[in-house]
């Protein structure tokens, strides 16, 4: 009921306040390049919440009129056939603007605006005070095959990570996971249970439901709050409509299409109802994604290749098992003005993900049974309310939003001992959010902007384990405290002014925000007659700042220069995580308290103690210095950034030291099985040594980022995108254990071929990457980088996974289980592997020391008549075979993605 109550007051106060505004009408003319009027044009105006406020048509002169009210600014979206669309921000002040000359040209590049960069309206990217990707609708559905993560794939600055098939991240700025926080539509996505590398719900969004997506790079805690230390990604979804003169209609449209590398079919049914003050979107999809097969076939890092150093081929089809997933979605979306002055926005996302699963942990990586990702759903639902003229300020917004995630996550470690205990952990994270924003353009000028949010989340997992044999259910310790709460948002301004019209421009922001964590142990069961896990709580809050100028010494030229301090207080999953992530087996502090722990040099079972005894984790601030140069024409735009960032306490993963005679120790559920003459030690979920987290040194991040987009004539054009990104710890020089690592150096090139009409579109495009040899102990461990093994988990997985699979023979006596059993495909001894894959009197290594370079090549096909669109997809032309990095799964293999689309 905590829903509907807080939306009436939001209707009520904002419909009751009085109000300045003004009506005011907007007019102009759309013409071609040669000067011709272009009659049918659809004129939308929108808010810079992109709510629809106003829709126009032109006339047989190309003329068009829409009544708004000011003083406000607007985002003019124009749209007509084989012209694409045009955008431009307007300011309307108390009286009627400028007429709006617009002008059409497939040729020229049009004016890039971001609705995101500030809270406070719409500007143009020039005019930015931090570097921004603009991702339209029409990039997301060329790039996007079967997740929507793929959408920032040929940007700069931003790369794509894949945990699992159905699990991804995006890296801006060398980090990913919970150093970028993700937003839809305004409303916060990421919350504080989400895991540390990737983002487990990002994929849930459907790539059909979006117009775009924004990147903004560089840490952004000043506008969006906490964890934003290498950027903020906006996810925007498809605003309402409004009703054209002529009166209300339906519309929509219907795709449809499938590919062959990700065996993969599926469609979406958007409908959408246009009336004078009610504009109604609503879409249903679904999708069914079969087998996966990687470049050449081949899975680098599949545990045959990992612990018996023979290539996947050997026992495995070259479409990987337990990559196949199905997923499902609706959306609705209402856009209501019940007068010029208030716009209503409500909004419902519901999808689901079944069928996952990690297969990095089965035979991509670790060789085990069973790892089951079950019934992935997300329910987001929010209300945005907007008001014109509310008292002393031009507008104000409030919203209030409920967001729903919940999964199931089942494991069976051992690498692949069907005996193991099978721990299952369903969780649900439901977030209840509020924000409000008012703005006012004091003088043409200087503008401000004053803000809140504030967000609630509270975490259910009741985790429990399953023996196998006996069928016994135990109550275990879930990955998080049950019951465990987590409440953070903060208070913030922002201004910006125009101290030079046309030349110098400054903008500030301003945020002070906190974060509180809260686990009881009188919600945890008992086991023994003790609770699993301990009372534990952490309060902390922090200053963010960003300042930046835009200089525009010429026309065509533009440079930006910033400084900005980010803050990430530690989540959930910092505080309170125990049992197998991403990166192996986790302990949180108040787990091992009393043990005498100590934190490792290293991630990796060469780490001996730094003398530092565990304790709760604290937060991580960053101050980056930037600056960018940026030219653009009607022809040719680019711009090169260069940034630094430095990380201080940065949070990261080191191995667990423990005295001598912890090897019984039960942590979480998992006894400890080994443990070395260094201190660290192993349970058998994982083959890397137990992990704790720690604010351990400060990290350096710099890198240079560059993109190009030209124009060669009426039919061909060009676009670059080249990053280059190196991270170091500053006390020891080393790469530092940042969840995730540092992306390759890489670059992206494509050349376009259009017809003069639009009707046909021909890209080549190229990718590659660099060499990645920086590689951290973290990374050179994980499954999915340096997929690192020991003899000990070589003889896990011969004794259980292969096992288990009918791969071992009886040797020279033909019978089971003892020490002449051979791996069949070879005739070997499990002493023979272990000698020929480590070399004999070595006891581990990492099976990629670095990450291979690789270059691939595409090409997409287009093709547009009326009403209906075919795009093509072939990549890989050459059958590369590939990996990013922290990526649980190779790249794709030769592969065609084709889709069809039809408006009506």
């Amino acid at each position: 009921m905590r829903c509907p109550r807080v939306i009436g007051l939001i209707l009520a106060v904002l419909c009751s306040t009085a109000f300045s505004a003004a009506a005011a009408t907007l007019a102009g003319t759309v013409r071609d390049s040669s000067g011709a009027s272009i009659a049918g044009a659809e004129i939308s105006v929108l808010t810079p919440d992109r709510i629809v406020v106003a829709t126009a048509r032109s006339d047989d002169g190309g003329r068009f009129k829409v009544e708004v009210t000011g003083p406000a600014t607007y985002l003019v979206v124009v749209r007509a056939q084989y012209f694409g669309v045009f955008q431009a921000a307007v300011t309307v002040g108390h009286g009627d603007p400028a007429p709006l000359a617009i002008v059409l040209n497939v040729a020229e590049l049009r004016e890039e605006l971001t609705v995101t960069a500030t809270r406070e309206g719409i500007s143009e990217i020039r005019l930015a005070a931090q570097p921004i990707n603009i991702i339209d609708e029409l990039e997301i559905g060329d790039r996007v095959k079967t997740v929507v993560a793929q959408a920032v794939e040929g940007e700069a600055g931003v790369h794509l990570q894949r945990t699992s098939p159905t699990m991804a991240g995006i890296f801006v700025r060398g980090l990913t996971g919970n150093k970028v926080n993700i937003f839809v539509d305004g409303v916060r996505y990421s919350n504080g249970a989400q895991r540390g590398g990737v983002n487990t719900f990002l994929d849930l969004i459907e790539p059909d439901a979006l117009q775009g997506v924004e990147v903004l790079r560089g840490p952004s805690s000043a506008q969006y709050g906490s964890d934003a230390l290498g950027g903020s990604v906006q996810f925007l979804s498809r605003p309402p409509a409004l009703a054209v003169p002529g009166g209300p209609r339906w519309g929509g449209m219907v795709t449809a299409g499938g590919g062959t590398s990700h065996r993969n079919g599926g469609g979406n049914l958007l409908v959408s109802y246009l009336g004078r003050t009610v504009g109604v979107t609503g879409s249903v999809s679904g999708r069914k994604t079969g087998s996966f097969r990687p470049g050449k076939g081949i899975d680098s890092h599949a545990a045959v290749t990992r612990f018996f150093g023979i290539p996947s081929t050997t026992l495995m089809d070259d479409r990987l098992p337990d990559t196949s997933f199905d997923q499902y979605g609706t959306s609705l979306r209402s856009n209501w003005v019940p007068n010029e002055r208030t716009h209503v926005v409500a909004n419902y996302m519901h999808s689901r993900q079944d069928g996952g699963k990690r297969y990095d942990q089965l035979l991509g990586g670790d060789g085990n049974l069973i790892a089951d990702l079950n019934g992935l759903v997300l329910d987001l639902v929010s209300a945005r309310v907007e008001r014109l003229g509310l008292g002393w300020f031009d507008e104000g917004s409030l919203v209030y939003s409920v967001n729903s995630q919940r999964e199931e996550r089942v494991n069976q470690g051992g690498n692949g001992n069907p005996l193991a205990t099978i721990g299952h952990e369903p969780e649900r994270t439901t977030v209840h959010g509020a924000q409000t924003i008012v703005t006012k353009q004091i003088t043409p000028r200087y503008s401000v902007s004053f803000g809140g949010d504030m967000y609630s989340e509270a975490l259910s997992s009741k985790a429990f384990n399953v023996n196998p044999a006996t069928g016994a259910v135990t109550d275990r310790r879930p990955r998080v405290p049950d019951g465990a709460t987590y409440r953070h948002g903060g208070v913030y301004g922002q201004t910006t002014l125009d101290l030079m019209p046309d030349r110098v421009r400054l903008i500030g922001s301003l945020r002070y925000g906190g974060a509180r964590y809260e686990a009881r142990a009188a919600n945890s069961p008992l086991v023994g007659g003790q609770p699993l896990w301990r009372d534990d709580s952490l309060t902390t809050s922090s200053v963010t700042f960003r300042a930046g100028a835009v200089i525009t010494p010429s026309e065509p030229w533009t440079v930006m220069m910033s400084v900005s301090r980010g803050f990430r207080a530690p989540h959930m999953t910092d505080l309170g995580t125990l049992g197998l992530t991403g990166s192996g087996f986790e302990v949180a502090a108040p787990d091992v308290e009393g043990l005498g722990a100590t934190v490792g040099t290293t991630a990796d079972a060469s780490a001996v103690s730094t003398g530092d005894a565990v304790h709760q984790v604290g937060p991580e601030t960053s101050l980056q210095y930037e600056g960018s140069v940026r030219y653009r024409n009607k022809v040719f735009r680019t711009e090169v950034a260069l940034f630094v960032n430095t990380v201080y306490d940065n949070l990261q993963k080191q191995a667990l030291i423990l005295p001598q005679g912890a090897v019984g120790l039960i942590l979480g559920g998992s006894p400890i099985v080994s443990q070395n003459a260094n201190g660290t030690v192993l349970v058998a979920a994982t083959t890397v040594p137990v992990l704790v987290r720690a604010n351990f040194d400060d990290a350096r991040i710099w890198g240079i980022e560059q993109s190009a987009d030209a124009r060669m004539g009426q039919s061909w054009s060009l676009q670059t995108a080249f990053t280059y990104i190196r991270a170091k710890d500053t006390a020891t020089g080393l790469p530092p254990n940042i969840e995730g690592g540092t992306p390759a150096p890489d670059a992206w090139l494509s050349v376009r071929w259009m017809r003069p009409d639009g009707r046909w579109s021909v890209e080549p495009y190229l990718h590659g990457a660099l060499k990645q040899t920086h590689l951290s102990s973290l990374d050179l461990g994980d499954r999915r980088t340096g997929s690192g093994r020991s003899r000990s988990s070589i003889r896990a997985f011969f004794l259980n996974g292969a096992r288990a699979r009918g791969w071992i023979g009886g040797g020279a006596d033909g019978v089971l289980g003892t020490a002449d059993d051979v791996l069949s495909a070879t005739g070997e001894t499990l002493a023979q592997i272990q000698d020929r894959v480590l070399g004999p009197g070595h006891t581990s290594s990492s099976l990629f020391p670095v990450i291979p370079a690789f270059a691939t090549v595409g090409i997409r096909f287009g093709f547009h008549h009326g009403p209906h669109q075919v795009t093509a997809n072939v990549e890989n032309l050459t059958d590369e075979n590939y990996r990013g990095l922290s990526w649980g799964i190779d790249g794709p293999g030769r592969g065609l993605t084709v889709k069809y689309g039809v408006k009506f």
